[in-house]
């Protein structure tokens, strides 16, 4: 026989690939299995995620295969041989971490003098008086509580309480030289004209009314029961008069007077 016969004789035959593709799956099966048993972290994440190996590796080890972790709902068919896709976990997390991250959404108060021409600040008294002519916007999100002319006040008394923001419950009011463009009852935001100011001798007053509604909350026996009379500045009136000035009205030349009353809880400083 020749050395060439000999050589093939002795050489061992080539297995049938089914025997290969069986014995790299347990191999896979084996490494697997020691990396989860060496590693909590491991098993967290095969519990978590499709089995890269696929269903049979992972019923091996007692793992969920793709999808039976989305609770009742069944899995997507798939073709044959492959994966579910991890897409929607991915979707998900990205979702909830962006809900983590929105801002939220923005309930400061703007300035409501803003478009006044001539805006002219005079002096804080209950409240704070301006000249001028023009729109009176809201400061913020609230509720219209009255409009009146039989007040006791010039013109007409006009209030709002506010329903959002750091001073949400207090009470707003807008009087004098004022024609009202609101109704009581009616919502308003920071973009609505509550009154427009017209020229005449008293100009505008506004400022924290009763929670009543019928007068200024400097009144009260509580803010120290300051009315028309003064003395001013008042507590109260330098309180709206803060809140004005941080949103860009210009301060009243009284500004950093002593005053007169007590500044009831839940009002802010001036």
């Amino acid at each position: 026989m020749s050395r060439s016969a000999r050589h093939r004789k002795a050489a061992r035959p080539a297995p049938p690939r089914r025997y290969k593709a069986a014995g790299i799956a347990l191999a896979a099966v084996a490494v697997t299995a020691l990396a989860v048993a060496a590693s909590p972290a491991a098993i967290h994440w095969l519990k978590r995620a499709p089995h890269p190996a696929g269903a049979a590796q992972a019923d091996a080890l007692g793992l969920p295969t793709a999808g039976a972790h989305r609770g009742a709902a069944s899995p997507r068919p798939t073709a044959p041989g492959t994966l579910a896709s991890p897409q929607p976990q991915i979707v998900s997390l990205r979702v909830a971490k962006s809900r983590r991250h929105r801002k939220p959404a923005q309930a400061g108060y703007l300035n409501p003098l803003r478009a006044i021409s001539g805006l002219v600040p005079e002096r804080i008294d209950e409240g704070v008086d301006f000249a001028g002519t023009g729109p009176v916007y809201a400061l913020g999100d609230g509720v219209v509580t009255s409009e009146s002319q039989d007040s006791g006040w010039p013109g007409w008394w006009i209030t709002y309480q506010l329903t959002d923001g750091p001073d949400a419950g207090l009470m707003v009011y807008v009087a004098e030289d004022v024609t009202p463009d609101v109704q009581v009852g009616q919502h308003v935001t920071p973009a609505t004209v509550v009154a427009t100011m017209v020229a005449g001798a008293d100009g505008i007053e506004t400022g924290w009314a009763q929670q009543s509604a019928v007068s200024a909350e400097s009144e009260l026996p509580e803010a120290g029961g300051v009315g028309a009379g003064g003395p001013f500045p008042t507590e109260v009136g330098v309180s709206f008069e803060g809140v004005l000035v941080a949103l860009g009205v210009p301060a009243a030349p009284n500004l950093g007077q002593a005053a007169s009353g007590i500044l009831p809880a839940g009002y802010p400083a001036g």
